[in-house]
Order: C-alpha cells, then structure tokens, then sequence
C-alpha cells in the first residue's frame, strides 16, 4: 500500500471517514495524491507572506496561501478553511495551520492558571462532544496538558499543548501556539505524529524563529490609540474572543468555545496526516 493508501486508511480511523478502500476509493486516493503533489507550493528561494502582517524564509520549508491551504485541507478530509495558510517540513513530516486574527494588541501581563483553564477546557470539550456526534464525527476526549501554558516574554510567544484521545483510544496531540503582534496574533496548530512529537515541535518552534512582523507590525511598535483586545493570554487559550463571553457566565463561554475548539479539532483531524509526507518523499527521488 503506498503512502497516501496509508494515509487514507489512518484518516478514516482518526477523521471518522467512511472511505471503503475498493478498487474505487484507491483510484480516487491516487487521484487525490496528485491534485495534493500539484498544488502552489511554495518553497525556498521564496518567503511566505502571512496576510500581509509577517514573513518567513521558506529554508527547508514548504507553504501555502490561503485558497490553496483550503483545497488541501478539503483534499484531506478536513473542514474548508478560510485566510488560513500551511507552512510545513520540505517532505511535509510535520506542518503547521497558520492564521492572523487582528483582534487587537493582547496585553501580556496576566498570569496564567494552568489549572482553572484545563478545567474550563475539559467542560468545553463535553460540550463540543454533543457537537461532534451531530456531525457524524467520532468522540475525541480531552485528557489534559502534553505542555502546560508557557510565555515567552523576549520572543512574546504563548505556547502550550493538550493530549487527546479517540473512540479507539488513539492518542492526539495538539500544539498550539501564539506569536503575539501590534494589532493581534498568528495563530499555529501544529500537525504532527504523536510518536515524533517532541522532535517536529522542535524543528517548528525553529522555524518560527524565522518569522518576522513587517515594519510597523511588531508588538513592541504599539501605539497609544492602538486597539487593544477585550482579553489576556489566559483568553487566547480559551479561545480569543470567543471567551469574552465569561463576563456572560460559564455556560455561555461554553457555547462560545465550541466554535473557537472545532478550530482545534480541526488540527486534530488531520494529525494522522503526517503521513502525507511519504507523497513528497517519493516525488523527490523520482
């Protein structure tokens, strides 16, 4: 079975997919690898522009613009995505959900209780669980933190990572983090195999080294007047603006999560992607 007949089989299991892999369905998953091999990419010497707010040198890297990243999401079984870009290893072993939400200047003087968010987290996971079942999707349970909420001051990046599993008890990860900037944040959902998991997130904070706000973009370029956004760090865990609903009570931001952590679950569903690498690989060596 080559890579992407892999890759089908992996999804149907962890994206809940009814693919029934007859002479058909692998005449299609062929077809599929080719539409996913032909599209844009783009890749060194080239730089990727993300909504015209941060750059990053394409080294080793691979990306994607929006409309393209849509298709590819759709090509992998996934939800459409919108302004949404793909950034990933050359080979495609690990890659990254890009988005820059413009919701203001997030102020980072708040503490993060790691404790009270994960619980907040775990009763928006129920709710979406209700959510999932609607959608003919498979349950996928929140344990807890793979790595707890961590900010990085110098760098001004929120990072952390949660630890899932699925109805057939295979284990998730999703690493989440935020590159705060002057007038909102790039969102990332890291996509990786659970099994080199410490090793992609490696190589990818790496490369988000890389990245660069253009001049006039950067945090620390805020300006009195500036907008600045209704919530903190421990929000943009929660889900950015959806949690402002706390002010509305638990139940509400519950409701509001859902649509901020479907975001998530859409990382999650196509974490058994990281085969998709074996496509690129090939390709290189024919």
């Amino acid at each position: 079975m080559n890579g992407f007949r892999m890759l089908a089989a992996r999804v149907a299991i962890v994206g809940g997919l009814a693919w029934v892999l007859g002479v058909n369905a692998l005449a299609q998953d062929d077809e599929r690898s080719k539409k996913l091999r032909e599209l844009p990419w783009q890749m060194e010497p080239a730089v990727g522009k993300i909504a015209d707010k941060a750059t990053v040198p394409l080294t080793g890297l691979r990306f994607l613009d929006p409309g393209p990243t849509d298709t590819f999401m759709q090509l992998t079984g996934n939800l459409p995505r919108q302004n949404s870009y793909l950034l990933g290893r050359k080979d495609l072993a690990w890659f990254a959900v890009l988005d820059f939400v413009p919701d203001g200047y997030v102020k980072d003087d708040e503490k993060i209780d790691a404790a009270k968010l994960l619980t907040i987290l775990k009763e928006g996971n129920q709710a979406s669980g209700e959510e999932r079942k609607k959608r003919g999707l498979p349950s996928l349970v929140l344990d807890g933190w793979q790595l707890p909420p961590q900010y990085d001051a110098e760098n001004k990046r929120l990072e952390w990572a949660t630890l899932l599993h699925t109805d057939g008890g295979e284990k998730v990860v999703n690493y989440s983090t935020k590159l705060l900037a002057r007038r909102g944040y790039t969102s990332a959902i890291l996509v990786s195999d659970p099994t080199s998991f410490t090793g992609d997130v490696a190589e990818f904070k790496a490369a988000l080294k890389a990245v660069q706000y253009v001049p006039g973009e950067s945090y620390t370029e805020f300006k009195e007047g500036d907008k600045v956004a209704a919530y903190g760090l421990g929000a943009l865990i929660l889900g950015g603006a959806a949690a402002v609903a706390t002010k509305k009570g638990l139940w509400a931001v519950l409701a509001g999560l859902f649509g901020a952590f479907w975001k998530v679950i859409v990382g999650v569903g196509v974490a058994a992607l990281a085969g998709i690498g074996s496509l690129f690989k090939r390709k290189s060596k024919e």
